[in-house]
C-alpha cells in the first residue's frame, strides 16, 4: 500500500465527462449524476483500509448531501486484474454490504481517473453547479477512526458549495492508497 495525499484544490477546473458502467452494466454518465446544488466525484475501491475505514461515514454524508441538491458518483479505477478484490463482483458485494445507493462506476481503462488526475482512494472532487472545482480534501479530520471525528469536512465543503456556489479556500488533503495503474 502505498500511502499518498491528494495535491492542492485547482478552484475553477471543469469536470471532465465521462459515460461508465455501473454495477448492473448501465452506462451512466456525469449529466446523469450531476446535481443542481453540485456534484461530488469520488474515486475510491474496495480493499483501501481508508476506504474501508470511512465507508460508512461516507455513505451517511452522501445521503445528507442529496437532500442539498449534490449530484454523487463513485468510480474504481484500480487495475482489478492485480487486485481482484476490486474486481466488478467484489464492486456488486462490497456496495450491497456497505448500503452504497449511489452509482458506483467502473473506470476500467482508468481514463476518467487520469482526466480527473485521480491519485488515491479515497479521492473527492468537489464541483459546484456549474461543474467547477471547488473541493478537493479529505472526508474529515480522523480518516482512520470513525470515534474521534471533530470536524466533517466534506459534508460541510459540499454544503457551502451548494449555498454558496464556492469551497473553502482551506482544505486538508485526502489521504488514501495509490491509485493501482495498469503497467504499461
Amino acid at each position: 500500500m502505498a500511502l499518498k495525499e491528494t495535491p492542492i484544490c485547482d478552484f475553477g477546473a471543469l469536470a471532465a465527462d465521462f459515460t461508465l458502467p455501473d454495477l448492473s452494466g448501465m452506462k451512466v454518465s456525469l449529466q446523469d449524476v450531476r446535481g443542481v446544488s453540485g456534484t461530488l466525484i469520488i474515486f475510491m475501491c474496495n480493499h483501501c483500509p481508508y476506504v474501508q475505514a470511512i465507508i460508512e461515514r461516507l455513505v451517511r454524508d452522501v445521503r445528507d448531501l442529496r437532500t442539498a441538491g449534490i449530484g454523487i458518483a463513485a468510480i474504481m479505477s484500480n487495475d482489478y486484474s492485480t487486485h481482484p478484490e476490486d474486481a466488478p463482483d467484489r464492486m456488486r458485494a462490497f456496495a450491497t454490504e456497505h448500503g452504497i445507493d449511489f452509482p458506483y462506476l467502473l473506470d476500467e481503462d482508468q481514463s476518467v481517473a487520469r482526466a480527473y488526475g485521480a491519485v488515491c482512494t479515497p479521492d473527492f472532487f468537489g464541483y459546484n453547479s456549474d461543474l467547477e472545482l471547488q473541493y478537493r480534501g479529505r472526508i474529515d479530520d480522523s480518516p482512520m477512526d470513525a470515534g474521534n471525528v471533530t470536524r466533517r469536512d466534506l459534508l460541510a465543503a459540499m454544503r457551502l458549495i451548494a449555498d454558496t456556489g464556492v469551497g473553502p479556500g482551506e482544505q486538508v488533503p485526502s489521504m488514501g492508497c495509490s491509485i493501482k495503474w495498469r503497467s504499461g
